[in-house]
């Protein structure tokens, strides 16, 4: 499994490229700047099949309708931020961004705690909510993608609609208790270990 690291979008939010199998990928997190996704994956003669979103804000996924439109991949997202990828506010679109909103309406909404599998991959998805009610990790392997659940010794804002700190919390102590060790990709910022967090993170003591 490769992995290579896009920083898309106005707020060069991290986006992975996944490779589940030869010449075929998975995406997680489309931010923005979709050409420069689109133009890498035909480089490499890859073809994408799927796009998980961690969750709903829309530097997270105002590139996935193009790049759906563009490649037939199908659209993830949990059923708490569904109604994100259609509006504008809910997705903080509209008081950050300058560029046009890209409304999301073919997707797959996930419910509950399930598995998401592709080519020789299956990505566990965890229900983390405290950054947005549908926030969730992807886990696949020994690699775990957390979007704007987990950063490198902080966690996601809690501060905008649909945040929430206690259910941070809970979602810190579910992170903390899975067993073993995991290489953290989070949706901002540089990758980092769950062991490592466990350790370091102020939000997981």
């Amino acid at each position: 499994m490769r992995i290579k690291t896009f920083q898309l979008g106005e707020l060069n939010s991290n986006c992975y490229l996944v490779e589940t199998a030869p010449a075929r990928c998975i995406a997680i997190d489309i931010g923005g700047s979709p050409r420069i996704l689109l133009e890498y994956m035909r480089m490499q003669k890859l073809r994408l099949t799927k796009i998980l979103l961690t969750h709903g804000h829309f530097d997270h996924m105002g590139g996935a309708e193009e790049v759906r439109a563009a490649t037939g991949a199908e659209i993830y997202v949990h059923e708490s931020d569904a109604h994100m990828l259609t509006s504008s506010s809910a997705s903080l679109h509209s008081s950050i961004s300058i560029m046009p909103f890209k409304a999301v309406t073919d997707y797959t909404a996930i419910r509950g705690d399930c598995f998401i599998n592709d080519g020789d991959c299956s990505f566990r998805v965890l229900h983390t909510p405290g950054h947005t009610h549908g926030s969730v990790c992807y886990i696949t392997g020994d690699v775990m993608f957390s979007g704007d659940t987990l950063f490198c010794c902080s966690v996601g804002r809690t501060d905008f609609p649909g945040g929430d700190a206690h259910y941070m919390q809970n979602s810190m102590k579910l992170l903390k208790e899975l067993e073993g060790d995991y290489k953290v990709y989070p949706g901002h910022g540089e990758t980092t270990t769950l062991e490592y967090e466990r350790n370091n993170n102020p939000f997981m003591r």
